[in-house]
Parts: structure tokens; C-alpha cells; sequence
């Protein structure tokens, strides 16, 4: 069974989140994802080099293969955020993580995604 190597590069605690059970309910048991805390200017520099975009996003997912990935999660975006989506900081963790583990999968932005991110946070009781 793969498991989620988590890595932080900020300062400050991290929610304790079912990253484990999440993960394998949307990619499967056997997929390898490395999951990276990151702040503003990393998120900035990885969105420029790989999307030609200059602003720091919230959120970035990188498919390695098949069966392994990255997802890069900014914590400065979280307390800004939370709130705007009706959610706690923990419930924005997690909200991130489900949005890059969709994109992993090969959701894109729209209805679709949006109707199994509500429906994950609902069934790990995230608020």
C-alpha cells in the first residue's frame, strides 16, 4: 500500500487530517502522492515555471504517472480563504487537499468537481 509523504516548508502546526483515508478513497491504495506545505514565494515559482502564471495559487497538483503525484498546498492562502468558502482553517486543509487529489484524478474546474469535493468533505465530516 502507498501512503502520502508529507513535507512542510513553513512554519506553524499542520490540521490533523485523514490525508491517508482521503487519498485512498479518491486515487486508490496504490498510488504514490507527495503532498508539500509550501509558502508564497514557492508557490509563485512553481506556478511560474510549470503554468506561466505569476500569482501564488492556493493550491497546485503535478501527475508524476499513472499511479504517483504532488500536490503543493500554500499556507498563507488558508486563513485568507477559509472563511470565503464558509469553512474553518482545518476544513480549508482539507477542501485544498480534495481539489488537488481531483485534479490528480483528472477533474477539471466545474460542477462535477465542485458537486465530489462537497461530498468528500460531507462524508469526512469536514466543516
Amino acid at each position: 500500500m502507498a501512503t502520502v509523504l508529507v513535507t512542510t516548508t513553513t512554519r506553524g502546526r499542520l490540521p490533523s487530517l485523514p490525508f491517508e483515508r482521503m487519498k485512498n478513497e479518491i486515487l486508490g491504495a496504490h498510488y504514490e502522492l507527495s503532498l508539500v506545505f509550501a509558502g508564497n514565494a514557492r508557490m509563485r515559482s512553481l506556478n511560474k515555471t510549470y503554468r506561466k502564471k505569476t500569482y501564488s495559487p492556493n493550491t497546485l497538483s503535478f501527475p508524476l504517472s499513472n499511479t504517483s503525484g504532488e500536490i503543493f498546498i500554500n499556507t498563507n492562502r488558508i486563513p485568507l480563504e477559509a472563511k470565503h468558502y464558509g469553512l474553518s482553517e482545518r476544513g480549508y486543509y482539507a477542501f485544498l487537499f480534495i481539489h488537488g487529489l481531483l485534479h490528480l484524478k483528472g477533474l477539471e474546474h466545474g460542477a462535477t468537481m465542485e458537486k465530489k469535493e462537497q461530498d468528500m468533505l460531507q462524508r469526512f465530516s469536514i466543516r
